[in-house]
């Protein structure tokens, strides 16, 4: 589908955050226990998240943001740990209900904002009755999604369909981490600043060895914090892809052929990762990234990039063409 209406001119930051407070509940079965606003912060649970709870929530906020920010437009999707994974089956009226409010938001935002909805990733059926109310939302691009589920990932089963169906819909997929717990990770935020990369790079490397691009060529997919570990390992897989039958009987073309067909976010943290990521990706598939408003975000997404080498209508162009944003009605 293409994003009907106007979309501000600009660089096109794909990977933000948005909830509104009516659901900072959560999903059921989150294991930590919803969000709340404690003297203007916003926690899970019991942790603080370190930034103030109106830039995850107040929708004024956001959009001055992104004015701020140097960006012509966001593309906002629920935090990860809105993700319906944990009770699925229980979890469609908070779907439903975060994809109107997305709706709502993103509509009435003069074109700064584009929404990317949630979906289930273990119920095909019912992804697709998602995908199917989330084409006729105005302002909604795609879905977000979680890059591993019960210790499985898009190669094969219920989640390899729900990327046929995005496709079946012409909607952009967002991959996103969840900072799933580990033990040896419990100190030192290690389940983030080791945790998240290695989720990316464990979705990237399943939609590479399955042949998932070779299937769906008109898929759009993005990994964020620029794939994770996945361009550093990508010499190593193309390695064994040519070393070992196991790693290639799941598609025809060594890794680094469908790498190229992938879109990344640019929130590396460190121009030499920028560069490593610009040498493997396709230049019209890279995108600027911000992970606003958490306090992992690229603070200046857009002076980092240009101060690194990438051109500014590069980067609009290469967003508006992940999410689908085509001219004004």
């Amino acid at each position: 589908m293409a994003v009907r209406g106007d979309v501000r001119a600009g660089v096109v930051d794909v990977h933000a955050h948005w909830l509104p407070r009516e659901l900072l509940s959560l999903p059921p079965g989150f294991p930590l226990g919803g969000m709340s606003d404690r003297d203007g912060e916003l926690y899970l649970g019991d942790s603080p998240l370190f930034f103030a709870s109106t830039a995850m929530t107040d929708i004024d906020v956001v959009i001055a943001d992104t004015v701020k920010a140097g960006l012509g437009a966001r593309a906002v999707s629920a935090p990860p740990f809105a993700f319906p994974v944990f009770s699925p089956s229980e979890a469609d009226d908070y779907v439903s209900a975060f994809n109107d409010r997305l709706e709502r938001a993103v509509s009435s935002s003069d074109g700064t904002l584009v929404g990317l909805g949630l979906v289930r990733v273990d119920d095909v059926a019912a992804a697709r009755r998602e995908m199917t109310r989330l084409t006729d939302m105005r302002g909604i691009a795609g879905v977000a999604v979680p890059p591993l589920v019960q210790g499985r990932s898009y190669g094969d089963g219920a989640m390899r369909e729900v990327l046929a169906a995005a496709v079946d819909a012409d909607l952009a997929v967002l991959v996103h981490p969840m900072q799933l717990p580990r033990p040896e990770w419990k100190d030192h935020y290690l389940a983030n600043l080791i945790g998240n990369p290695v989720e990316t790079t464990t979705a990237v490397a399943s939609v590479l060895l399955s042949g998932v691009m070779e299937e769906l060529p008109d898929l759009r997919i993005c990994f964020v914090h620029g794939g994770g570990c996945a361009p550093a390992l990508l010499g190593r897989w193309g390695h064994g892809w040519r070393s070992r039958e196991d790693v290639r009987h799941g598609g025809s073309r060594p890794p680094a052929e469908p790498f190229t067909r992938l879109y990344f976010d640019t929130v590396t943290h460190d121009p030499e990762v920028l560069s490593l990521l610009s040498a493997h990706a396709a230049p019209e598939r890279i995108v600027c990234g911000s992970d606003y408003p958490f306090d992992m975000a690229q603070p200046e997404p857009v002076r980092f990039l240009l101060d690194h080498g990438l051109d500014a209508r590069t980067l609009e162009a290469n967003g508006r063409a992940f999410l689908g944003i085509h001219g004004p009605d």
